[in-house]
């Protein structure tokens, strides 16, 4: 994939970030509309069918027989456990508090790299992930005290651990597969077991198919699901990795306004707190240390 131009960089990183951080109130709202997981399976499998017009050109990179079980276990920890727990969690906290804890995933990515992709550790990245744990128990001390659920505190972290589990594995096997198969087969694959589990356990006749809910799952399957996933991987692809990741923070600040904007939700001093850390976790896990700085300070 040929390198982007900043501009092109620019554009594709604000609309990643600006879908992403809307789709948790967007989430939250249409939960008022649909059980919860047979809107994950919805959503993901309407977000696998519109990504699949940009994959079919790549036909010849699918090789299902040989790969179907990269995409498996990709959907089981990027689909199953990060968008079913999501999903069900946000029916249990605020979107905008759900969100920060759930970001905290590029700190949890920090660990998992170093532990099976063989990154270095140095200092300041265990400084990073240090005070990104400190964030999120700012944020989440108010759910063992009775003032949020605690359950949706555990699923927003079962949630976080998915996608980070999940963004390795797709890391260690990006040389396997094509990216594009990757999150299409998974988004539909993941879609199917969601749809089937609330199928049994959930009433189809218990969604209200009304336009708001209907304009709402139609925005989020194809601009937060399906075209970010896009972008993400179009920015990846071009040597953009570390820049998304560096841009990640802004997530759940966008998500925490517009949560406040649009649910009324309250913007309490733990979760401003909280935050902080997590912002300047992230700046640490993220920052390139100069090579001759890494043996002084690995570990």
């Amino acid at each position: 994939m040929k390198q982007l131009s900043r501009t092109h960089t620019v554009l594709l990183l604000t609309f990643l970030v600006i879908m992403w951080g809307v789709n948790w109130p967007l989430s939250k709202i249409a939960l008022s509309y649909t059980p919860p997981l047979l809107f994950a399976g919805i959503r993901t499998i309407l977000g696998g069918l519109i990504l699949l017009i940009f994959a079919l050109p790549r036909y010849k990179r699918l090789r299902f027989k040989e790969t179907w079980h990269f995409y498996f276990i990709s959907a089981f920890f990027n689909i199953i456990l990060f968008y079913g727990l999501q999903t069900v969690g946000l029916g249990y906290a605020p979107a905008g508090l759900f969100s920060a804890i759930v970001f905290i995933e590029p700190v949890l990515l920090g660990i998992f790299c170093w532990i099976w992709l063989g990154e270095s550790m140095y200092r300041l990245k265990m400084i990073g992930l240090l005070l990104g744990f400190t964030g999120v128990a700012i944020i989440s001390a108010s759910g063992f005290t009775g003032g949020i659920s605690a359950v949706g505190i555990i699923l927003a972290l079962g949630s976080a651990v998915g996608w980070g589990l999940g963004t390795v594995y797709v890391k260690k096997t990006g040389d396997r597969v094509d990216s594009i198969w990757m999150v299409t087969v998974q988004l539909i694959m993941g879609g199917l077991f969601l749809l089937s589990v609330g199928s049994k356990f959930e009433s189809w006749s218990n969604i209200q198919w009304e336009m708001p809910f209907i304009a709402n799952l139609l925005f989020i399957s194809t601009f937060v699901i399906a075209f970010g996933w896009l972008a993400f991987f179009t920015l990846v692809g071009s040597g953009e990795a570390s820049k998304v990741g560096s841009f990640t923070f802004l997530i759940p600040l966008i998500a925490i306004l517009c949560s406040s904007f649009l649910l009324h939700e309250n913007i309490t001093l733990n979760l401003v707190v909280g935050l902080l850390f997590i912002v300047i976790s992230i700046l640490f896990v993220n920052m390139k240390l100069k090579s001759k700085m890494v043996p002084d300070s690995s570990v």
